[in-house]
């Protein structure tokens, strides 16, 4: 298996996002290490099996990071403010990209064999599916509101009345049905026992992963 099709260890990719996130934050008034730092995250993640989740941040991050560069760049007439703070949102965007990458059923798994208490593990599975359902549910009202010909979603009533209310109303339709789904798969919130049917191991490759990012913090530490 290629680096490239070998996911990262959940806790690994977790624990490299909050690194990423601390240590570009730290150095991004040093504006040329911290780019240069960030850069090279961006081409290990890829390397390392999030080339699709960092393509997909890439754009947001561009726009946000570009609006801001212009705001400071005009308040303070010099591209040193607005460079570095372009560096804080590339370790926030960069932080956020392991974790795009990790399956939730993945994250569950690890969480439980490290016996992380149950209602973190349920919070984590809940919030890492949350965003895929989302767009899922945006799509299909959108979906049905092209069907009924309900007009375009800019203007304030339609807005209003053909999206967000269906929308509201499908979220607490499936919150329900969550809420039962984790009851009747036996996932207690208690001090019950349980056991996991496949289990998560750290492979070489997330070594290898964690060994490259500490030498490019440390790299740009001494630049």
């Amino acid at each position: 298996m290629t680096l490239r099709n070998k996911k990262l260890y959940p806790l690994v990719a977790i624990l490299s996002g909050l690194f990423i996130i601390i240590f570009g934050l730290v150095i991004a008034k040093d504006l040329l290490a911290c780019s240069l730092f960030l850069a090279g995250c961006f081409v290990w993640l890829a390397l390392f099996g999030c080339g699709r989740s960092c393509l997909r941040a890439l754009p947001l991050y561009v726009v946000v990071a570009g609006i801001f560069f212009a705001i400071f760049y005009g308040a303070t007439g010099t591209p040193d403010a607005g460079w570095a703070m372009a560096n804080r949102f590339g370790a926030v965007f960069l932080a956020i990209v392991p974790g795009m990458s990790t399956a939730p059923v993945r994250m569950t798994r690890s969480l439980s064999q490290v016996h992380m208490p149950r209602s973190v593990t349920l919070g984590m599975l809940i919030a890492m599916s949350f965003v895929p359902m989302l767009k899922g549910e945006i799509a299909r009202v959108r979906e049905a509101m092209k069907t009924r010909g309900a007009g375009s979603i800019w203007s304030p009533k339609i807005l209003y009345r053909a999206f967000l209310v269906p929308l509201v109303m499908r979220l607490v339709n499936i919150s329900d049905t969550l809420a039962l789904s984790v009851e009747t798969r036996g996932f207690a919130l208690g001090k019950a026992r349980y056991t996991i049917y496949k289990k998560e191991s750290v492979a070489l490759s997330d070594a290898v992963f964690i060994i490259g990012l500490a030498a490019g913090a440390v790299l740009a530490a001494v630049l």
